[in-house]
């Protein structure tokens, strides 16, 4: 499955994206366990969620032994730009403009995180500058 045709994740698959994309390969247990202090939900929902993420290939199972480990399919960023691409599309009609608009009066952005914005619209700017 290519990134054009990779599933798009709910909010409780992204939540156990997120615990395989930070932890590494876990076990079930492993991630019901970082999810149970956020989400009221027992050990079998979780399993389930896996079992159905592991169908659709957004997550691989590997067994060692007894014991299944599962990892997630696609990096965080290819995740988080197909989520933006798609969001970007529906929401915004392909303005990346009016999308950063609002992603900041939403939420005002660091000091930090700023200076790494700043720093992508230079190097954007640079490219468009040897294309022409």
């Amino acid at each position: 499955m290519n990134k054009a045709t990779a599933p798009r994740p709910t909010e409780a698959e992204l939540a156990i994206l997120r615990v395989l994309w930070e932890r590494g390969p876990s076990t079930v247990r492993q991630v019901h366990d970082v999810l149970a202090p956020e989400r009221e939900s027992g050990y079998t929902t979780t399993l389930k969620f896996m079992q159905l993420m592991t169908e659709k290939a957004m997550i691989a199972r590997e067994e060692e032994g007894r014991v299944h480990r599962y990892r997630a399919a696609y990096p965080r960023q290819a995740t988080q730009q197909r989520l933006i691409v798609d969001l970007l599309e529906r929401a915004f009609g392909g303005s990346s403009a009016q999308l950063v608009i609002q992603a900041l009066t939403a939420r005002p952005a660091s000091a930090e995180e700023l200076k790494q914005i700043k720093q992508l619209l230079a190097s954007q700017k640079e490219q468009k500058e040897k294309k022409s």
